[in-house]
């Protein structure tokens, strides 16, 4: 069962992220600037982080096989407008679509996954289904890059539509009939929402998302006026970059059983404090470029196992809300760091944003501390 949510959240994954990749011939098509081509990213993180809870609360007393049937063929569907979409703001909206079928998918299948592992082997569960997505980042948003540069952006989500449809016939053959947990409901997000304590722990995640996403958003542009790379220098380092969160999110599994989630996150946010203002030193060597992208991708994206694992102690008895909540919190921070982004580009230019990625990873630090502290009263 597992392999086939993983499988299903590469697609997720390939959908939402290859848009890095394909951003300058997307904006060379429509003749707009990168700035406004960033709302490709940012339409879809908006419209995950409003959607995604609000559809897991409402869909909580269906079978988790519709559900995920439904919202993988809402994501495909949406992918498909996309691509036939005769102007940006065409593809913003469908990109909207697309991000409420992914709200259903992504939580949902951590919630299954959580529910069906021994407490154990709980954060290796939920590191094991995020692996398609950060499998993703290996072949997915590189290869969603070679498509845009080589027959144009369309083809991208072309495929990505394609891909969908034998993880939807997987799950409805696969996944039982009538699988279903404690049935969830727009009260108990309601209640979620109150808790001021979760609340802050959950927003740790965008605190640490937006960081990122201030450079990962326009990092196309970057290597390519920056560094110099064409599109397979791009796709390269973005394949790198994807080796590098499947490592991280694998180990990061792996550490948080053993250390716990707190020591595991914490270290993962000074990291990026380190990491982040090498990217206002470019150009360097090609090199130490790929070096640093595997290594950043590494702590990057090594957040979503510890930090899942950390929210479910903390609501053990709302599991799907929670990671509802989780999952719209990456996009409400992917939402900020293009929006801040593309802010310092406007104003500082591209290499601002390194060291505007680690004044934003600096706020994750002290949000963390802050964050396990309240809990801890």
């Amino acid at each position: 069962m597992i392999p086939i949510l993983s499988a299903s959240n590469f697609v997720i994954g390939m959908g939402a992220f290859m848009v890095i990749g394909l951003l300058e011939p997307f904006a060379e098509h429509f003749t707009i600037d990168a700035a406004r081509a960033g709302w490709i990213m940012t339409s879809y993180a908006i419209g995950y982080a409003i959607l995604s809870p609000v559809l897991v609360s409402l869909t909580g007393a269906i079978g988790r096989r519709r559900v995920l049937v439904f919202g993988l063929g809402l994501f495909a569907c949406s992918c498909l407008v996309a691509a036939l979409s005769a102007n940006e703001v065409g593809v913003f909206i469908a990109r909207v679509f697309a991000a409420a079928g992914a709200g259903l998918v992504t939580p949902i299948s951590s919630a299954v996954a959580a529910g069906l592992s021994a407490p154990e082997k709980r954060a290796q569960s939920l590191a094991a289904v995020f692996f398609g997505l950060t499998l993703a980042q290996i072949f997915g948003v590189p290869l969603g890059s070679f498509l845009a540069y080589t027959f144009g952006w369309r083809s991208a989500f072309y495929t990505v539509a394609l891909l969908a449809l034998p993880c939807i016939y997987l799950i409805w053959t696969r996944i039982p009939a009538g699988l279903s947990f404690q049935a969830t409901s727009l009260k108990e997000l309601v209640n979620a929402l109150k808790d001021i304590r979760l609340m802050i722990a959950v927003l740790f995640t965008s605190t640490f998302i937006a960081a990122i996403y201030v450079p990962f958003t326009f990092l196309s542009p970057l290597l390519s006026s920056i560094q110099g790379f064409g599109g397979n220098g791009i796709a390269l380092t973005l394949m790198l970059s994807g080796v590098g969160a499947v490592v991280g999110n694998l180990i990061s599994g792996r550490l948080t059983d053993k250390v716990g989630p707190y020591k595991t996150l914490l270290c993962i946010a000074c990291a990026q404090v380190v990491l982040m203002p090498i990217l206002s030193l470019l150009p360097l060597p090609n090199a130490g470029v790929f070096l640093f992208a595997w290594i950043w991708a590494f702590f990057g994206w090594s957040v979503i196992a510890p930090q899942q694992l950390r929210l479910l102690k903390m609501a053990p008895d709302k599991p799907s809300v929670v990671m509802a909540l989780n999952a719209a919190a990456i996009y409400i921070g992917a939402a900020f760091g293009s929006i801040l982004g593309g802010w310092a580009l406007k104003n500082f230019g591209l290499l601002s944003l390194g060291w505007v990625g680690a004044a934003a990873a600096v706020a994750a630090v002290l949000h963390i501390v802050v964050s396990e502290r309240l809990s801890a009263d």
